[in-house]
């Protein structure tokens, strides 16, 4: 068997046992029979995953590993790569969560039995929920120039070299069948097909498949294909493992994971919609039986579609594996039928011909190499060519060709898209031809990037022109919140959602907590057609007038005197402390404290308390889909500690949080009120070289690991006067917050009311 064809870091085993990584180092220096290094380099060494565990377990130092950490490790250390493990255990948990007899019976008997009766059982359940016939043929290399034929059942490809490309009659355009997991492979290590070269028409299935022939300048289409028995015995060890966490938590919970932490292990590699806001986008669109995300992603949008009986769910992204990442989320989130495509939707679509009730779309923004050239006179375009730079008009109308009669689509654009001027003239026809509905401008913080307000367009393909169009603009920016802790979300949507629906009844959507307006559409034909909300709503009057005004300066000037009563007394002199150490990681070992992870949206929905609540100080704001795996509820004295972004911060749950449900990117440490001070643990996880040494660094991200974080063993008393000490300075550091927070809100009135006049400059 191939166990030891998964690897492992020192980073890795040293969380596997809990311990830092320094212990790993000692580890390898004083024990003769440790593992030796399988990969890597010399600095940065890794190891056989099967032979760490068998030394950890005869160590004694793996009883307390957590299954997900372990099936986590698996995943992280596949050697086809992360992206290739997580198809293979997504394919294997839907088999479970669809046909759980099946999978008993394919994972009876030996490794070598799984990977090889493991292609048949999957070959079913994938062609009955991606509505595809089940193939398995493969490949066979044209003559130079020539096309590509399809291969015999029985014929293994050929292509002449390792990898060596099978050539489409394109001199631009090559497809390469020697990945290692034996999936169509354009130099990806995911091994899917994509088409995002400017030269190429490819579009492929949510899985790997044979190329079929297609016509001159026409899309290759693909089907889902199935990985062999050797493809998937490397992978053994992860499936056996996602079937036990599934046995926990239930196979859509445990995707849910896995996914979540290949996400977070790479979070500047994804664009990803928050998930109020796709619930919000999804609301605007309303119920439809078949909905289309033209760039799906990860699939957030089509999540949060409500979903009912016949429903028809398409997604289509340029990014290799995602479209694959998707369809298994989708198909595991919903009974919806799920056809999914990787390929560059613009230049390549794979559904041409669909009419959908629906479009949701999170289009890339500024992109200028989209097809410009290529698509001059593309049908699509009918409410005139795009200039090079509106790649985000292109996609508005990509999503109106694709809506049936009277479809919606709601877009989330960037604040440019309504105002620059190469884009007035196709503004202008969306707006005489009734196909644009709204606009929305978004918060600050509502979607990343998070430092500019975002808007969503809400268009709909017009069966018939208006008598007299107008437009629901809307901006809901006073809902913008203080430092990271983001926006009001649940008010942002009631507030778009009460003036979307009077807007469609043909009631007036002005009065409500934002400015709204219905537009006439003469009043937006101008020369530039700017359709900014904020140009042509009347500013918000809540916090400009003198009133108001007295009233923030009133309760500044009491924080601010509550600050200087809370301000430190001056810092005593003391020489350095030697006390003895432990690590967060054994003091859960002994029992001292429980160590929890967020994430689990439970049966029923409560607020849930998120990283960026957490970095602010805020209360808790966020939302988790519901699941049937438990939520992992707050109690007060529960210490509460974010692990990425490198900030070193931990807060104590108070009786106003307490009951909030984790959210992801957050370790909740429960102490056991006998041993550990909450308060006394919260302050020293904060020190800086606490963090320093327990972060692991990435080119573009940090990660703490909070069970190598590190504190003083102390009597329960001395702890006591510690966190007395932490908790004076918690109760000075919100008062600085509240301060900045009032100060910011006074300077910001007292020049809105001067510049619109509702204060006197005397």
């Amino acid at each position: 068997m191939q166990n030891n064809a998964t690897e492992v870091t020192a980073a890795g085993i040293a969380r596997l046992a809990g311990v830092g990584r320094a212990a790993v180092s000692n580890w390898r220096r004083r024990h003769a029979d440790f593992p030796k290094p399988v990969g890597g380099t010399e600095t940065s060494p890794s190891f056989a995953l099967a032979e760490v565990e068998a030394w950890l377990r005869g160590q004694g130092k793996l009883a307390e590993v957590p299954l997900r950490e372990r099936v986590w490790q698996h995943l992280a250390g596949h050697p086809d790569g992360p992206l290739t493990a997580l198809v293979h255990a997504g394919c294997a948990l839907l088999l479970i969560h669809e046909r759980p007899t099946v999978w008993l019976d394919v994972s009876a008997g030996s490794d070598e039995r799984l990977a090889a009766m493991l292609p048949g059982a999957l070959e079913q359940v994938l062609a009955a929920r991606f509505g595809t016939e089940p193939v398995n043929r493969t490949v066979n290399p044209a003559p130079s120039n020539g096309p590509v034929n399809p291969a015999p059942s029985t014929r293994p490809v050929n292509t002449g070299s390792a990898n060596g490309p099978v050539n489409t009659g394109s001199p631009a355009a090559s497809v390469n069948t020697g990945s290692p997991t034996g999936l169509v492979n354009t130099g990806s290590p995911t091994g899917f097909v994509n088409a995002g070269s400017p030269t190429s028409s490819v579009n492929a299935g949510p899985f790997n498949g044979p190329v079929n022939p297609a016509p001159a300048g026409g899309p290759v289409n693909t089907e889902p294909r199935i990985p062999t028995g050797p493809q998937l015995l490397p992978s053994v060890p992860l499936l056996r493992g996602a079937a036990e966490l599934a046995a926990e938590s239930g196979a859509r919970q445990s995707f849910e994971f896995l996914l979540g932490r290949h996400l977070d292990a790479s979070p500047r590699q994804n664009t990803l919609t928050p998930p109020d806001l796709a619930g919000l986008m999804a609301d605007l669109a309303g119920p439809a039986r078949t909905v289309l995300d033209p760039a799906c992603g990860t699939g957030a949008l089509l999540r949060a579609v409500h979903t009912g009986p016949g429903q028809q769910l398409y997604a289509q992204d340029s990014a290799p594996g995602l479209a694959a990442l998707t369809a298994l989320r989708l198909a595991l989130h919903s009974r919806a039928r799920v056809h999914g495509a990787t390929g560059d939707t613009l230049r390549a679509d794979a559904h041409p011909e669909l009419r959908a009730d629906a479009v949701l779309c999170h289009p890339p923004f500024n992109e200028r190499n989209w097809g410009h050239d290529e698509l001059a006179y593309d049908p699509r375009w009918e409410y005139g060519f795009p200039a090079r730079t509106e790649s985000e008009l292109a996609w508005v109308q990509h999503a109106l060709a694709r809506l049936a009669d009277g479809g919606t689509a709601v877009l989330l654009m960037p604040p440019a898209a309504a105002s620059r001027r190469s884009g007035r003239r196709i503004r202008a026809d969306l707006l005489r031809r009734g196909a644009l509905r709204a606009v929305v401008a978004l918060p600050v913080g509502a979607a990343p990037p998070y430092n500019i307000p975002l808007h969503l367009w809400v268009l709909r393909r017009p069966d018939r022109t208006p008598a007299t169009p107008q437009v629901l603009l809307v901006d809901t920016g006073r809902f913008a919140g203080e430092g990271r802790g983001g926006p009001d979300r649940a008010a942002v949507r009631d507030a778009v959602l009460d003036a979307w629906r009077a807007f469609e009844r043909g009631t007036d959507p002005g009065g409500r907590p934002v400015p709204a307006r219905a537009v006439p559409v003469i009043e937006l034909l101008d020369d530039d057609v700017d359709l900014a909300p904020a140009r042509h709503l009347p500013p918000p009057a809540a916090a400009d007038g003198a009133e108001q005004l007295t009233a923030v300066r009133e309760r500044l000037g009491e924080t601010l005197r509550l600050t200087a009563d809370l301000t430190p007394p001056p810092a005593g002199q003391a020489p350095p402390a030697r006390w003895p150490l432990t690590t967060v990681g054994e003091l859960a070992r002994g029992g001292a404290l429980v160590l929890r992870t967020g994430g689990h949206g439970g049966h029923t929905r409560v607020p849930v308390l998120t990283d960026q609540d957490v970095l602010a100080g805020a209360t808790p704001s966020g939302t988790l889909p519901e699941s049937e795996e438990e939520a992992v509820l707050t109690e007060p004295g529960d210490v509460v500690v974010p692990v990425l972004g490198g900030g070193s911060v931990a807060r104590v749950v108070d009786d106003a949080t307490a009951g909030a449900a984790l959210g992801r990117n957050l370790v909740l440490l429960r102490p056991d009120r006998t041993a550990l001070d909450a308060w006394f643990l919260a302050g020293f996880l904060r020190g800086s070289a606490n963090n320093r040494q327990a972060s692991s660094y990435a080119s573009t991200a940090t990660r703490l690991d909070v069970r190598r974080l590190q504190l003083p063993r102390l009597p329960l008393e001395e702890q006591r006067r510690y966190g007395a000490r932490f908790r004076a300075l918690d109760e000075f550091e919100r008062a600085l917050r509240r301060t900045s927070r009032l100060g910011e809100q006074l300077v910001r009135g007292m020049y809105d009311g001067l510049t619109v006049g509702t204060v006197a400059p005397d």
